[in-house]
């Protein structure tokens, strides 16, 4: 049964970030699609190279966690993008996210903290379970 756990926390975070990164460079679920997504980037002063990399590591990060294909590093991915956005964007907000949407005010780092505890998780344990990576190694998925 403790098999199972590095599964589901894989599968929920490949799937959110999966959903995050098709909104930013597909324009998929209401989101804004690869220009303007780009344009709000550099516009806060990230450097294009940086952005194209946070929005493919979000897209293809997200799908690699879902079939558990290249995990770890999937994993490590996700955390790196989101301990830069715990520290460069949501830090400055506090610890609680903006739950009623008061203007002129972000979120908190609680659910980036979430994500990046989650990704640091699957990293530290693997894929778990029904995991693509399986099929290239001869140790049994923890």
């Amino acid at each position: 049964m403790s098999r199972l756990a590095p599964l589901l926390i894989r599968v929920v975070l490949g799937v959110i970030f999966f959903a995050h990164g098709a909104q930013k460079v597909l324009g998929w679920w209401g989101g804004s699609g690869f220009a303007a997504t780009l344009k709000m980037f550099t516009d806060q002063g990230i450097p294009a190279p940086l952005a194209i990399l946070i929005m493919g590591g979000e897209l293809f990060g997200g799908l690699g966690l879902i079939v558990g294909c290249l995990t770890r590093l999937a994993a490590a991915g996700v955390a790196a993008i989101m301990l830069g956005a715990l520290l460069l964007v949501h830090l400055q907000y506090g610890f609680f996210m903006n739950w009623f949407n008061e203007p002129n005010r972000g979120h908190g780092i609680e659910t980036v903290l979430a994500y990046l505890t989650m990704a640091v998780s699957i990293v530290l344990t693997g894929p778990g379970m029904l995991a693509v990576d399986g099929a290239f190694t001869r140790r049994r998925a923890r």
